[in-house]
């Protein structure tokens, strides 16, 4: 199946080889992963692996930041109290406020 993959992002799968066929037409289902396209390949009609360009190879298996560090460095540069966000808004009324139940260990 392939994909466009619009800004390096991988959003659906739009076409399915067959290994064998995969081995038939390799050096164009690598040069279309150098575009930016992915195929599924198959097995007996299961999907067993997908073929990717090296760029987006590269973006999938680099290190990510965690939320904590993400969210830190956004803090930093916006100022919450400016745009009047108040982190803990979406969050209220989630929680009960009850101590919950009693747990016997």
């Amino acid at each position: 199946m392939y994909m466009e993959m619009s800004t390096q992002r991988i959003t659906s799968l739009s076409e399915k080889v067959s290994i064998a066929e995969a081995r038939r037409n390799l050096p164009s289902l690598i040069r279309g992963a150098e575009r930016g396209k992915a195929v599924e390949l198959t097995r007996r009609g299961e999907p067993v692996a997908v073929l990717v360009g090296h760029r987006m190879f590269a973006r999938l298996t680099a290190g990510r930041r965690s939320f904590a560090d993400a969210y830190r460095e956004f803090a930093q540069c916006v100022d919450l109290t400016e745009v009047r966000l108040d982190p803990d808004a979406p969050f209220d009324g989630v929680r009960a406020s009850t101590p919950g139940r009693d747990v016997q260990l």
